[in-house]
């Protein structure tokens, strides 16, 4: 069975009198593990079909189901539990707490659903302040941001800003990654470092399913599967063999 289904999903919009159709009729299957890329111009609904997926919006018609649950029909108060045990999310604008460190940046997400730990061979959930800065800081470790852990957001570079922004949706350890153009503010260099970063922590090995969105032809390679969309219709469905982010040139 799919872990995310989509059925028949149609979404508008209505602002006065004008209704925009951004999803027309979307039926899609994706298993987990998968690394699926999003693809289509500006306006295609892209960023409309994460939102549904990541329960940040519910359709006009249709159903959203992921790992089994009933995304599309659930309270706004469920929505909200869903995104936090389920869903990570990487912004293209970063979107962090310009109060607060990199540390305390992810330490804050972590503090909304906990550490997932094992105690006496039972999984549980622990929201003590040590174990939270423990697993910040492993994460921190992992995208390389070791070193500028208690920097603020306005003292890191746009690369470092993006890479407290996956460390920050991945150390909750969802099941489901959303990244929204995560390369989209950034150069050649810095954009290919963090695809190769995502790559190596997300897909497969982990069991993670992850969506990149991008309007950049170039990035579908790197994908398991290539979702291309127009006028918020897919216009192509394909899995192919991946190409590693490193070797990627746009």
């Amino acid at each position: 069975m799919a872990l995310i289904e989509l059925k028949n999903v149609i979404k508008t919009y209505t602002l006065g009198e004008t209704t925009t159709v951004a999803l027309d009729g979307i039926n899609l299957e994706i298993e987990q593990g998968e690394l699926v890329i999003i693809y289509g111009p500006s306006g295609a609904g892209k960023t409309t079909l994460l939102n549904l997926i990541g329960g940040l919006d519910i359709p006009t018609q249709g159903e959203v189901i992921a790992a089994d649950i009933p995304v599309s029909t659930l309270s706004a108060q469920w929505l909200t539990v869903y995104r936090r045990k389920k869903v990570g999310v990487v912004f293209q604008f970063f979107n962090l707490i310009s109060r607060l460190t990199a540390l305390e940046n992810v330490e804050y997400s972590l503090e909304l659903v906990g550490v997932k730990e094992k105690y006496k061979g039972k999984d549980k959930v622990s929201f003590n302040s040590k174990v939270i800065k423990k697993k910040a800081k492993e994460y921190l470790e992992k995208v390389d941001l070791g070193d500028r852990m208690n920097h603020f957001p306005s003292q890191l570079s746009g690369g470092e800003q993006q890479r407290v922004s996956i460390a920050r949706a991945l150390a909750k350890e969802p099941e489901i990654l959303l990244a929204d153009e995560p390369t989209g503010n950034l150069d050649y260099n810095i954009g290919r470092k963090i695809l190769e970063l995502m790559e190596a922590m997300t897909g497969k090995a982990l069991n993670r399913t992850v969506f990149i969105v991008t309007h950049n032809d170039a990035i579908c390679p790197l994908g398991d599967r290539v979702i291309r969309l127009s006028d918020g219709q897919i216009i192509e469905n394909y899995t192919q063999e991946y190409t590693p982010a490193k070797e990627l040139y746009w």
